[in-house]
């Protein structure tokens, strides 16, 4: 029985799902790269930032990732990272996201992959590894997706625009700075901002902020350090707008994914 396959080799495993482990060091960067399968990334410790022509997305520890079969996608680890990683023949990934995803992960469905883990690539379809790997099929579906991602417009100028902004996020920036540099009314800006990311621009301010901060907090940078270089007024401001999305103030939400 094959117990582990390199990663270069994963596509022509013949199982429509397989489950494999990496350890990666802090700050290594995998170049960009696709799989002909979906790939479900989730990592214990650390924190995973995921870069596409179509956004970018950034998960904590306990969470999963989707990317679906076939994009093209660089990541970066933050910390040392230890990934477990499901993948997924593209004929199975129906009802999965047609774009990259942060996901929530049940305890379940972590106990799940820790357990297929130890199944052999080649395992018996028919067998009890078979029906382990059935019901994680079963339960990919059900994954919820989190506000952890950041999508990017196909429109050029509006692209370099977001991303000259993820250099130096800040909540203070607003539409008519936006509009204008563009040469476009708020209303012309507003309607081509939706339609080329799906947010309003201010849904996709804040959570720009929050794909920048989550990094530095997980690397253990000081709330009001963050919060302030982000233009909130206040830590107050900003444990307020965090709690709001991820369901705990940062240093509650920190310890519960540590």
């Amino acid at each position: 029985m094959v117990r582990n396959v390199h990663i270069d080799a994963v596509d022509a495993v013949p199982r429509p799902l397989i489950v494999m482990g990496h350890d990666y060091e802090d700050g290594c960067v995998l170049a960009p790269h696709r799989h002909r399968r979906g790939q479900l990334i989730s990592g214990a410790t650390g924190v995973i930032v995921l870069a596409t022509s179509q956004g970018r997305w950034v998960m904590p520890p306990q969470r999963g990732l989707w990317i679906p079969p076939g994009i093209v996608h660089e990541v970066r680890m933050i910390g040392a990272v230890s990934t477990q990683s499901l993948y997924l023949e593209p004929g199975l990934a129906g009802g999965m996201p047609d774009r990259c995803q942060v996901v929530g992960l049940s305890p379940f469905m972590r106990s799940l992959m820790t357990k297929a883990m130890d199944v052999p690539v080649d395992y018996d379809p028919d067998s009890h590894a078979g029906a382990l790997m059935a019901l994680i099929h079963h339960e990919l579906r059900q994954l919820p997706v989190l506000p952890l991602s950041l999508p990017f417009p196909g429109h050029a100028a509006l692209a370099e625009r977001c991303r000259d902004f993820l250099r130096r996020p800040t909540t203070h920036a607003t539409i008519e700075a936006w509009s204008g540099a563009l040469g476009l009314s708020r209303r012309a800006f507003t309607r081509l901002f939706r339609r080329e990311t799906g947010l309003s621009f201010v849904e996709w301010r804040q959570q720009a902020c929050l794909v920048a901060a989550l990094p530095r907090l997980v690397a253990g940078e000081a709330v009001t350090t963050v919060a302030l270089d982000l233009g909130y007024d206040n830590p107050a401001a900003f444990t307020t707008m965090f709690k709001r999305v991820l369901g705990a103030p940062p240093r509650a939400y920190l310890k519960r994914n540590a």
